[in-house]
């Protein structure tokens, strides 16, 4: 069998995007087709189109919404690498550039000038985000100039907001009900952490009291992803995510180390100041370091700057106002936060790159039990 899909990069992710009626609607099925489509009972993923990392294993479902304010829907998917499973309980901030400029490219929604809004719904969390793309003299172009911290790559430019990312439908800003507050992870000391759901669930490091710097190199994270992974499951029934003694997934919490400014190097070897940004981050993707940052984490850390005593305002000598940016792996990103009401932002805006890679025909090989789509 045989099912049409476009390849996009979205930020520095790389996602496969499907049109919802070209794929089973049935939540199993559909994930089976995914595991076959990727070969993602491989840890290479050789046999598939699977990237065989967190941010190139992944999918988004897209199609036209039910929704009167909403333009398009999307199922993102997390394809596991070598687990032969899909996490469905998360959303991508870099996926939902690729998806906005893929719903514009297609027609799924019209052009309008030289900026095309594109309003989208992950159906995974609720979540509601704004894409305005550029479409200079009312054309859909498919290179441009913008780049993101990561990669020096062009892509066509997405302005991405997520609209009320905290408290409401979203679930309490801060979950546990404080700012900041010590978790003990194992017999160990415990560690300062605050724990905010504002994009996504986020569990936040102090890492001075850690003994980390918030600027470790990847080969460190890496050293790092066992005990950063305790902390996230000991966070998880706190956060409401799971009952007591219950197992998280890999996707959420998502789980890093904040800490002040320090002069680094680049992943593409590009050194940075301490100067040019206001708040070191390290986070894990699935159950290894992120390249860059995932958008929902830069969206939880801004919400958790505008907090007073949160492990992220004391780095930054109390909360920030609109702009926050965030020391990353692969550089500067900055996040703005608008339209702040009792503390919570209504939006949360970041600049991002989308570019459409392929048009493509991907060959899978019949999941045992799918039925017809």
């Amino acid at each position: 069998m045989h099912i049409p899909a476009t390849l996009v990069r979205g930020g520095t992710s790389k996602c496969w995007l499907f049109n919802q009626v070209e794929v089973p609607a049935d939540r199993d099925d559909l994930e089976r087709l995914l595991v076959a489509a990727y070969g993602a009972t491989d840890p290479v993923e050789l046999d598939g189109v699977g990237g065989a990392t967190p941010t190139t294993s992944k999918a988004a479902v897209v199609g036209a919404s039910p929704q009167p304010d909403v333009d398009v829907d999307y199922l993102f998917a997390q394809v596991g690498i070598g687990t032969g499973s899909v996490e469905w309980t998360s959303n991508c901030g870099n996926c939902a550039t690729g998806v906005a400029l893929y719903a514009v490219t297609k027609g799924m929604v019209p052009v309008t000038g030289d900026r095309t809004r594109v309003v989208m719904r992950n159906t995974n969390t609720g979540a509601v985000l704004e894409g305005i793309v550029d479409t200079p003299g009312g054309v859909v172009h498919h290179f441009g100039r913008q780049t993101v911290p990561g990669t020096r790559a062009g892509g066509v430019a997405v302005g991405l907001t997520f609209r009320d990312p905290a408290g409401g439908a979203a679930g309490p800003l801060l979950p546990t009900g404080r700012a900041a507050q010590d978790l003990r992870v194992d017999a160990a000391e415990p560690v300062r952490v605050s724990m905010v759901t504002a994009g996504a669930p986020v569990v936040l490091v102090d890492a001075a009291g850690a003994g980390r710097t918030g600027a470790e190199s990847p080969e460190r994270m890496s050293q790092d992803v066992p005990w950063l992974r305790t902390v996230r499951h000991t966070a998880a029934p706190l956060m409401g995510l799971v009952p007591p003694g219950g197992e998280p997934g890999d996707a959420v919490p998502k789980v890093g180390l904040v800490g002040p400014p320090v002069p680094y190097t680049t992943t593409l070897g590009e050194p940075i100041g301490a100067e040019t940004y206001d708040v070191s981050v390290r986070m894990l993707t699935m159950n290894a370091p992120h390249p860059a940052i995932g958008l929902t984490s830069a969206v939880a850390i801004a919400a958790a700057g505008l907090l007073k005593d949160s492990v992220v305002s004391r780095i930054t000598g109390g909360p920030t106002d609109e702009w926050l940016r965030l020391g990353t792996p692969a550089g500067v990103v900055a996040v703005r936060c608008t339209d702040v009401r009792d503390g919570l932002p209504r939006r949360v805006t970041v600049q991002r790159a989308a570019r459409l890679l392929a048009d493509a025909r991907i060959y899978v090989p019949d999941p045992a039990g799918l039925r017809a789509a």
